[in-house]
């Protein structure tokens, strides 16, 4: 269960003072500095999401979807509200986020797991159904840095779903990968659906509509709206002034 009370994180940018030459070139006659600026992120954020379900959270690119999952995660600590979450987490975030470039997918496996409170233990007895499940071959031993987008979406979603947590927070991941890949990824989305708690964040309205249960929208970190996935994305793309579909979504 998570829920989400009140939410706020904020940002302070600073901003740095304008360079003597680009001052002169300007013509200006001071160079002044600039006070630093607070962006709230997230602001009166509130929810709840029940064992079991599935919820997911749509909006345009900087509307706060990625940085609240984090905050959910742990990562980032509110500075208004609080978060209640009642069982672990397993976190399948933007492609590469995590990996140590420089180790290999198996090490990274280790290094995941254990980020995720696993024991080695507990990591050995799951590491042959994540290296199968992602399909990398004799890749699995070689750095990641060398790994295409397709083959780090595939080890890292291996991952998230292979962990055995409560609670499952996806970013963007549905919609990585070939072809054969997403249709692997969806029917494993299928099999957890009901079992796990999924939070999912994602551009494709069509995934959103088929697998959450209920819909929350941002708006440059508000939530202008909630409930029935399929009412909350018209309002979306109507006020997005989208006027039809992308024709991937309708598949």
């Amino acid at each position: 269960m998570v829920e989400v009370r009140d939410l706020g994180l904020k940002f302070v940018m600073e901003k740095r003072r304008r360079s003597r030459t680009l001052s002169l070139l300007l013509e200006r006659s001071r160079n002044r500095q600039r006070l630093p600026g607070e962006f709230w992120a997230l602001r009166h954020v509130s929810f709840k999401v029940e064992r079991g379900e599935t919820v997911g959270i749509i909006g345009r690119n900087g509307s706060g979807k990625s940085t609240l999952l984090r905050v959910i995660a742990g990562i980032y600590p509110p500075d208004e509200g609080e978060i209640i979450v009642r069982g672990g987490v397993s976190t399948l975030f933007s492609l590469g986020t995590g990996f140590n470039g420089e180790l290999s997918g198996r090490d990274n496996i280790y290094l995941n797991g254990v980020m995720m409170g696993l024991t080695k233990e507990r990591i050995d007895g799951i590491i042959g159904s994540i290296i199968e499940f992602a399909e990398l071959g004799d890749f699995i031993d070689m750095p990641v840095r060398t790994y295409s987008t397709g083959m780090r979406s595939r080890l890292g979603f291996a991952i998230a779903m292979n962990v055995d947590k409560d609670i499952v927070l996806i970013d963007e991941i549905m919609g990585a990968g070939d072809a054969a890949f997403r249709q692997k990824a969806e029917a494993e989305m299928t099999r957890i659906i009901g079992e796990k708690t999924v939070i999912i964040v994602s551009h494709n309205m069509s995934v959103i509509e088929r697998f959450a249960g209920k819909v929350i929208w941002l708006n440059r970190g508000v939530m202008a709206a909630m409930g029935d996935p399929k009412e909350v994305v018209e309002q979306y793309l109507a006020e997005s002034k989208v006027k039809k579909r992308p024709a991937y979504e309708e598949d």
